[in-house]
């Protein structure tokens, strides 16, 4: 390798991503030899690798598609869509900045330090690009604003976007690498569920929202810093071993540990497993293959392996993922659906009620009965959209209206009733709303797509007043709409770090 300086920083910008090079430089020759030393080399002289089984065509099939992420077009619809959700996801950081689970992630960042990699979002906080991801991963599940795969049964944004604008402010990459990085990261995470084969909706075992989320970020990250095919094999090694997650979360009451599994603890783990492979950590060659292996540690009743490659660059598993249009728990968006159609019903908007019944999907119901927390709800929320004949992020969030007078007496006319077909219907998430009121009669209203389903997308239009209605409270009006204006425009837009001032409060 060349004493010159100046050739040093080329060859580790292009080999191990631009981020990792003062910090090796920073620390002197030790750290920078084995941040050139050749990916899946011993880092001693003469000591011999572990005997590894050959690479798996899966896997390499897999790595090399992430690692040429950055070179490769997506479709104009996959393009819009990405920025529907990166916008979505943003503004899901900005507002859940001011939620607990938010201000405990960036206090706690602020309280380690770190290099001034990346931005915590709706702070004025610059730290590192793991500490960075943790903050805003747990900052946009600070509550249940962002999107959601139901099929892969995770939440992608807050564990994938999080990963990726970390290592993109960290790399100097552009607005278009970002949302490549993105769409592989859906792709990636909800494919690697499909691979593990759960039979069931919610495993006792593993919680989804955790595992996707890891291997989401991890790939999304190490597309961002340009790890070479062997890299990315050793990257999503260092995932594999922090794979975790167990589905008690169901008993979080404050949506703070919630906030990191499903948000924060992925795209931590991402960017620490692309950051430390960048940085010259090598790792096992196929975490996917040998007697011991992803599927045999954290796999389900009958693991589909090929699932993890089928398909790669023709089908988005973006365009299968919803926007939420309400800022509540995903089995709930068809009952406010619902609920707002049916408070046309001049009786309903005037609270001449005599019963309510909601019917939900036997299988989900226990997830929204009686919570503890207002967004999360069944019982508060329909009360309270009856109250105010509608609903808002402020109200939706707003945990002393759980104590109101007005909105207990219409929830005590609430009777959620589990409902088996409904866990069967296509599509699904389905939910039946009836009212019978003072005057006789009985109102109902089936909600069979939500809206913000990719049967029935939210248009960018909507999205932007979603956005709007979250950031501005925090950025102000006018920044909040620079902001989605420059997403929209995120194609064409140079370096990510260029929207650090849009993004600190």
């Amino acid at each position: 390798m060349s004493d010159n300086p100046d050739h040093t920083r080329r060859w580790l910008i292009n080999a191990s991503g631009a981020a990792i090079l003062s910090n090796a430089i920073a620390a002197g020759p030790s750290i920078a030899q084995v941040a050139v030393a050749p990916a899946g080399k011993a880092a001693a002289e003469g000591e011999e690798p572990a005997a590894d089984q050959p690479i798996s065509p899966m896997t390499t099939a897999l790595c090399e598609y992430v690692a040429k992420t950055l070179e490769r077009d997506m479709p104009p619809e996959v393009v819009a869509k990405t920025k529907l959700h990166t916008l979505d996801t943003i503004a899901a950081m900005v507002s859940g900045s001011r939620l607990k689970a938010g201000e405990l992630a960036a206090r706690y960042v602020d309280s380690l330090g770190g290099k001034s990699q990346a931005t915590v979002i709706g702070t004025g906080i610059l730290t590192s690009s793991v500490n960075a991801a943790l903050a805003n991963g747990m900052a946009a599940h600070g509550d249940e604003t962002d999107d959601s795969h139901l099929r892969g049964r995770f939440h992608p944004g807050c564990g994938i976007v999080p990963a990726a604008l970390a290592t993109a402010e960290m790399a100097g990459r552009s607005g278009n690498e970002l949302l490549r990085a993105v769409a592989l990261g859906y792709d990636i995470g909800a494919r690697l569920i499909f691979s593990l084969g759960f039979g069931k909706l919610y495993t006792e075992r593993n919680s989804t929202h955790s595992l996707s989320t890891t291997f989401g970020a991890t790939a999304a990250a190490s597309s961002m810093l340009r790890l070479d095919p062997t890299q990315v094999r050793h990257a999503f090694s260092f995932a594999a071993q922090q794979s975790s997650g167990v589905p008690y979360w169901e008993r979080d009451r404050e949506h703070v540990e919630k906030a990191f599994d499903f948000g924060g603890m992925g795209a931590r783990n991402g960017v620490t497993a692309a950051t430390m492979i960048a940085s010259g950590f090598t790792g096992v060659d196929d975490f996917l293959s040998g007697n011991k292996n992803l599927f045999t540690a954290v796999g389900g009743e009958k693991p589909v392996p090929g699932e993890l490659v089928a398909e790669l660059g023709t089908r988005y598993e973006i365009m299968n993922t919803s926007i939420k249009k309400w800022t509540v728990g995903s089995p709930l968006q068809s009952v406010l659906d619902s609920v707002t159609v049916l408070l046309e019903d001049p009786a309903v908007r005037a609270g001449k009620i005599k019963r309510i019944v909601v019917d939900m999907p036997a299988d989900r119901l226990h997830i929204v009965d009686n919570r503890t927390i207002s967004d999360i709800c069944l019982q508060h929320l329909v009360a309270m959209m009856i109250v105010d004949g509608g609903a808002t992020f402020a109200s939706i969030h707003d945990q002393a209206r759980m104590s109101d007078p007005k909105v207990l007496a219409v929830r005590r006319l609430v009777e959620a009733v589990p409902n088996q077909e409904l866990v069967t219907a296509v599509p699904a998430r389905q939910a039946i709303v009836t009212i019978e009121t003072t005057d006789g009669r009985t109102l109902n209203h089936r909600t069979y797509e939500v809206r913000g389903t990719p049967g029935n997308p939210m248009n960018a239009d909507e999205v932007a007043a979603k956005a709007l209605d979250l950031m501005a409270p925090i950025l102000g009006d006018g920044r909040a709409k620079e902001l989605i204006a420059a997403v929209y425009n995120l194609d064409k837009f140079g370096p990510v770090s260029g929207l650090r001032r849009l993004l600190q409060a």
